[in-house]
């Protein structure tokens, strides 16, 4: 095997802490080394060996680092992306990319000058519940899909604090920035771009200055029509995933485990990390030839956000096809932007 990616993160909040750094730490095709952090210096606590950067030109000017991540702030991601890429670094930035399609394409197109590459985490694609859905599909069960549903839902009434996520005027702030690229980018990653799309934003909670609900609709060759909503206000959650066909449906609650695992911290070498509990399968009602309906229920896939980093391990070391392409993130803003 090639020697490990040396890594650094740009902040160490939530995104750093759970979904970066446990699997930078027990994966052995990288090696964490540094992470920025300006004010308290709360990583050494968990890893000892961190080397904590007080800016981040000293982490762009450390010489052994080949891999950055980009886990600040929305509003920041473009700028710090690009100077990350004059820097001679390969760049994984969290989602959303940017505030539109034009500064994706600022990133893309520096990252081929300097012969870098640009990925985004959109750790989703490997989620349990999701990979349930994309494997009923494949399965052909279904007959031909006419109607999908995708949704990613919460009961948030008060306002975020982080001011980046929902204050007024700042780019990319608001739900469909925030939950949005998620089950876009599902809906991309199983149906490609749609034939046309259009959307509803509104404001559902009081005081606040942000769209805290989307409605997404798009329609695809054959007829079939994909909704994707997300709202901040659902006291009662619908299944986050319905998929109906000519044959059957499929319907499927939120069930990943691994946010709430990460956090406790179950660490994904754990052999029970990914694995969703007991009373989460996803139901098929498929309709026979002769007309009777037969009802099964599905147990997920383990879910693992390890394959994303695998992916980048690949995309760095052998300049591999990392799957989430410039051209998803592009078709994913301009249905955003």
């Amino acid at each position: 095997m090639s020697s490990p990616i040396v890594t650094g993160l740009m902040a160490y909040g939530m995104s750093g802490k759970l979904f970066h750094a446990p699997f930078l730490s027990t994966n052995p095709q990288f090696k964490l080394k540094a992470v920025v952090e300006r004010n308290q210096k709360k990583m050494v606590s968990d890893y000892p060996e961190i080397v904590s950067y007080d800016s981040i030109d000293e982490i762009l000017n450390d010489p052994e680092i080949e891999l950055i991540i980009v886990n600040t702030p929305s509003f920041t991601h473009v700028d710090f992306g690009k100077r990350v890429l004059e820097a001679g670094k390969h760049v994984l930035i969290e989602k959303p990319v940017s505030a539109n399609a034009a500064g994706v394409k600022e990133l893309f197109d520096l990252g081929k000058k300097v012969n870098r590459q640009v990925m985004v985490y959109q750790n989703r694609r490997w989620d349990s519940d999701f990979l349930s859905v994309k494997q009923v599909i494949e399965s052909g069960r279904l007959g031909r899909l006419t109607e999908v549903h995708f949704r990613y839902d919460r009961y948030k009434p008060e306002l975020a604090v982080k001011p980046f996520k929902e204050g007024g005027g700042i780019p990319a702030a608001g739900v469909r920035y925030d939950l949005g690229p998620h089950i876009v980018d599902q809906a991309i990653h199983l149906f490609g771009k749609p034939l046309s799309f259009d959307r509803i934003d509104a404001i559902q909670r009081e005081g606040s200055e942000v769209f805290d609900y989307m409605n997404l609709r798009l329609v695809y060759p054959g007829g079939l029509v994909v909704s994707l909503v997300s709202g901040l206000l659902i006291p009662d959650a619908l299944p986050a995933f319905v998929v109906h066909g000519s044959l059957g449906t499929f319907s499927k609650n939120r069930c990943d485990v691994q946010e709430p695992q990460l956090n406790i911290p179950i660490l994904p070498n754990d052999p029970a990390y990914g694995v969703e509990p007991v009373g989460c399968d996803g139901k098929l009602v498929t309709i026979g030839i002769d007309g009777e309906k037969s009802i099964e229920f599905i147990t997920a896939p383990k879910g693992d956000y390890n394959n994303l980093f695998y992916a980048v391990y690949h995309a760095i070391r052998e300049n591999a096809l990392y799957p989430i392409t410039e051209e998803h993130i592009t078709w994913q803003m301009e249905m955003l932007e």
